[in-house]
């Protein structure tokens, strides 16, 4: 079962149509990834997913549901979460306020939903009244996923969560996304990190220019003699 359907999406800002006639699904359970050069349109994708830019042409399907052009706040309630590569966390709220906001739309008591997510980061709960700008950038990180799980999504968007962090703390923010996976919430994640990305996806699409240039499984595409000289360092 496909949870995320991208059929035929045109878009972009004012005339320029940064994304051109762009297909990708993401089904029930899977990590997958978005990888390309800069400027080819992974992240105009995620936010016309999101509904914080609006799709010209084509599809956005949630789970059989057209959600095309939907405004975020409606699109997260459908069961999406999104996190932005920058300005992902509130730096002078608590990490705690922080995981709070995450729950903005929710009428019902969350205090669970918090333990658990206190439980996947152990850091987050020994720091919760630390604000979080205060925190190192993979602490931000994990508190930025914090929050967009605090929603319990279906589908999390992650948007170059390794971006600008030293190496050991890349291995912790994808070994966490692993973790995040396994509690049955699919991803789809744009990634400059390609290679690292991809061994973790079961499947992933290649982006330039704004079109599709390739897509497989995470395995075929890391096997790729193209992928790996253009895109993943030789």
């Amino acid at each position: 079962m496909s949870v995320l359907k991208v059929r035929g999406l045109w878009a972009g800002y004012t005339e320029l149509d940064i994304l051109q006639d762009v297909s990708m699904q993401v089904k029930a359970g899977q990590i997958v990834s978005i990888i390309g050069p800069n400027g080819a349109g992974k992240s105009t994708l995620l936010k016309a997913v999101f509904g914080m830019l609006k799709p010209k042409k084509g599809r956005v399907v949630l789970k059989n549901e057209d959600i095309t052009g939907s405004q975020p706040n409606k699109v997260a309630r459908k069961g999406i979460s999104y996190v932005p590569q920058v300005n992902n966390v509130f730096p002078s709220l608590t990490i705690q306020e922080n995981l709070e906001m995450g729950a903005f739309i929710r009428t019902d008591d969350f205090s669970g939903r918090m333990d658990e997510i206190y439980g996947l980061f152990p850091v987050l709960k020994e720091k919760r009244k630390q604000k979080a700008g205060q925190l190192s950038g993979g602490q931000r990180q994990m508190v930025a996923m914090g929050r967009a799980l605090m929603l319990n999504p279906v589908l999390l968007l992650l948007d170059e969560p390794s971006a600008g962090l030293a190496p050991l703390l890349v291995s912790t923010i994808f070994e966490k996304i692993r973790q995040i996976n396994q509690t049955g919430v699919s991803i789809a994640i744009v990634e400059q990190n390609a290679r690292e990305a991809l061994k973790m996806s079961d499947y992933g699409y290649v982006l330039a220019m704004g079109r599709n240039v390739l897509d497989g499984s995470g395995e075929s595409l890391l096997n790729n003699e193209e992928v790996a000289r253009l895109y993943l360092g030789g």
